[in-house]
Parts: C-alpha cells; sequence; structure tokens
C-alpha cells in the first residue's frame, strides 16, 4: 500500500478529513475513493460520502469482496447518521458475512450493531435483540461499542425493563468516555436524561401524576386494568387488547376510565370521541352503536354498564383502573418523539419507523412545521426535519415498538 494512502487513513482516524484530502484528494483508484468517501462524512457532506463509497466498492470489484464489503458498511453507518432507513438490510447483511469469512472480526461486529441499530429506529425490537445476541461487543471499537449499548439500552426502555436498561447505559457511558469522543459522550448523555425524565402520567378521576419509567414498570406488572394512551392499547397483566386502529373507540374508553369508579356523561363521551359540542339524536344513535362495537372489543378485560347520565366502565377480575398518558400530551406527539433524539430525519424515514403512509407523516410535519414545533432543511429527497425543542418530555413510550413489554 502506498504511503499517500497511509497517510491519509491514519489522519482518518485521528479525526483530520481535510489532511486526509490533502493526500488524496485528486484520485480516482479505490482506496482513494474510499478515503475520500469517510473524509466527506466527516466533513458532514453526506451525500457526496454515499456517492464517492459507491464508486469505490464499484472500483474494488468482485476481485477485493473484502474491501467493497467495508465500503458497504461505511455507506450504511452515513445513511443511520443521516436518518435514511430506506435501504435494504441485504447488502449490509451480505457484506457482514464476507468480513466474517474473511477473519474481519472488528468490521463483522459493526456490521451487525449497525443493523440492530436500524431496526431498533423502525420498532423491530424482536429482530434487534436477536442480532445484538449474535454480537461479540469485544470485538468493538470504543466508539461502537459504546453505540452497541446504546441500542441495548433502547430496546429496554422501549420494552420498559428498566435494570437492564440502567446497565446498558452505565456499559455505554464507559464506552464512550474511553472512546473519547465528545459528540459520542453527549448522546450518552441524552439518553440518560431520556431515562430519568418522567415517562408518563398516571390520569385518574381526581388527579394526575408523574411516573419514571420504573413506576411504569411496577404499574404494567400488576393486576390493574390499563388503558395506555401512549400505545392505544388495554391490557391486564398479559391480556391486551390494541385499539391503535380504532381511535374513537379509544376515546371512549380512556374517557371511561378517567371517570372510573363513576360514569362517564353522553355529552362528555360525545364530545371526546366525535368532537360533538351540541348533541343531536345522530350523535346518540352513534354512541349507541361506538359503545357496542367498544363493549365488543374489550370484553376479555372489562364491561360497560348504561348508567342514568352516561355509561360506566366495570372491570373484570380486578378493582383498579389506570390510565397511563404521555408526560405532555400533543398533536403527532410520536413524530416528535423520534425527533427527540436530535438527528435530522427525512419524511420517509419517520414514516417507516412509524409505520403509516408517507402521506400522513408529511401532514403532520406540515402541521409541526405551522406550529413552529419543528424546522426543516434541504430541498426534495434531501430535505430533513428536526425539532429544536420538544416540549414537555420526549417519553420513550410513544416510540415504535412491534412488541410491547414483552
Amino acid at each position: 500500500m502506498d504511503s499517500l494512502i497511509v497517510a491519509a487513513a491514519r489522519a482518518l482516524s485521528l479525526g483530520d478529513p481535510l489532511a486526509a484530502l490533502k493526500r488524496v484528494g485528486l484520485r480516482e483508484d479505490a482506496p482513494s475513493l474510499a478515503l475520500r468517501g469517510i473524509a466527506m462524512a466527516q466533513l458532514g457532506d453526506v451525500a457526496r460520502a454515499r456517492a464517492l463509497l459507491r464508486s469505490a466498492a464499484r472500483a474494488f470489484g468482485s476481485r477485493e469482496p473484502v474491501a467493497r464489503a467495508r465500503c458497504v458498511v461505511a455507506e450504511a453507518e452515513i445513511a443511520l447518521v443521516s436518518r435514511d432507513l430506506g435501504w435494504a438490510m441485504d447488502a449490509l447483511d451480505g457484506a457482514r458475512a464476507v468480513l466474517e469469512a474473511s477473519g474481519d472480526r472488528v468490521n463483522a461486529a459493526h456490521a451487525r450493531y449497525l443493523g440492530a441499530r436500524r431496526l431498533l429506529l423502525i420498532g423491530q425490537l424482536d429482530e434487534a435483540e436477536r442480532r445484538l445476541d449474535g454480537l461479540d461487543a469485544g470485538a468493538l471499537r470504543p466508539s461502537s461499542r459504546a453505540g452497541c449499548w446504546l441500542v441495548a439500552a433502547g430496546i429496554a426502555m422501549r420494552r420498559v425493563r428498566t435494570k437492564p436498561a440502567r446497565a446498558a447505559l452505565d456499559r455505554a457511558a464507559r464506552a464512550a468516555r474511553e472512546a473519547g469522543i465528545p459528540a459520542l459522550i453527549a448522546e450518552v448523555e441524552r439518553t440518560v436524561r431520556a431515562f430519568e425524565a418522567p415517562a408518563a402520567r398516571l390520569v385518574s378521576r381526581d388527579r394526575e401524576r408523574l411516573l419514571g419509567l420504573g413506576a411504569v414498570e411496577a404499574l404494567l406488572a400488576s393486576d390493574a386494568l390499563i388503558v395506555d394512551a401512549c400505545r392505544n392499547v388495554a391490557r391486564r397483566g398479559s391480556d391486551r387488547v390494541s385499539l391503535a386502529s380504532r381511535p374513537v373507540l379509544f376515546a371512549l374508553l380512556r374517557a371511561l376510565a378517567e371517570a372510573w369508579p363513576g360514569d362517564a356523561p353522553r355529552e362528555t363521551l360525545l364530545r371526546r370521541a366525535f368532537g360533538a359540542r351540541h348533541a343531536d339524536d345522530s350523535h346518540r344513535a352513534r354512541l349507541r352503536v361506538e359503545i357496542a362495537r367498544l363493549r365488543e372489543e374489550i370484553g376479555p378485560l372489562a364491561g360497560l354498564t348504561a348508567t342514568k347520565r352516561g355509561f360506566a366502565l366495570q372491570p373484570v377480575a380486578t378493582e383498579t383502573v389506570a390510565v397511563l398518558a404521555p408526560p405532555v400530551e400533543s398533536d403527532h406527539a410520536q413524530v416528535l418523539a423520534l425527533l427527540a433524539d436530535g438527528e435530522a430525519w427525512s419524511s420517509s424515514a419517520l414514516a417507516l419507523a412509524l409505520g403509516v403512509s408517507p402521506r400522513t407523516v408529511q401532514r403532520a410535519l406540515d402541521a409541526l412545521a405551522g406550529a413552529g414545533k419543528v424546522e426543516s432543511f434541504g430541498r426534495g429527497r434531501a430535505r430533513r426535519w428536526t425539532a429544536p425543542q420538544i416540549p414537555g418530555f420526549p417519553t420513550s413510550l410513544l416510540l415504535p415498538a412491534s412488541t410491547f413489554n414483552r
């Protein structure tokens, strides 16, 4: 390997991309293209960096599969940092297999960590956890090890498991200090603050109070009937009914749970479910229909009885009803919860993470931008969205999770 390539690689390892570019900035051979790509990534020009790494991978070709695989891994890392989540995992998995076969444990482990991190961002916790289980954390560089433990902490927080989350955050903090990278240390500190912040509000008929993640975990482990307004589910122990796709039914259930052990007046139910300020016969007829649907949906967990004023919730096999709500409620709260990580997201990545259509996300972003809660930069496919100030506490309970509290 020629001396300029070695010197450029050493400069990049020390975080000096300009020094690296002075040595290989005008060269078009494969190793130089790869180093130029990494340098541009360190300078923040991710579009140029990805183009250079793709060119390097093509230039290495099939004759140098390990070098090409490293380019694929580097491009995947840049995509993750820029919150471009639309890329296929097959390419990264293929690169990891090549690296493992060649004995490159460090980059193979890094590729596995990147895959787990992408899966966490889009809420596929089971698959993310499986990838971490097969990862040799000792083979990672300290910076990647810190990121790996942050992924483990993120999985535990979304599943409301406080002890594993705390242990993973402690390991992430140690690895970040060992790496000595200020941005990484700040990311760990930001995650610790999110872990320690109130995760939910406990709402009852008479009062409200904030709960930490540990208190939420204890409540979920109890035999109480919990109406969870963060995930739009009702649950008691391992029994759960999701109403995520039935907003009217969930609005009715929440109003009934907040009124428990009393009843909820029909006027309140009409206002909460339909936004009706003045009820007429058609509203009352619709309320009867929706109450019947709700009774059928939550039958295993609770019954509904009619009263003189309205309806009352009758929990089954428990004498406690709790309503969990986000610390601060806001329209499009899930979008804000994702943007709370401080990174710049594309609308397509937000749609993928939330499992909704790009049009739905775009409407949410437009509404949040109109309210001054998010900002964008760039144009077209390069447009990115950030939230400079997240109102209240960005609870992890609002983040996507394919399974909840398993």
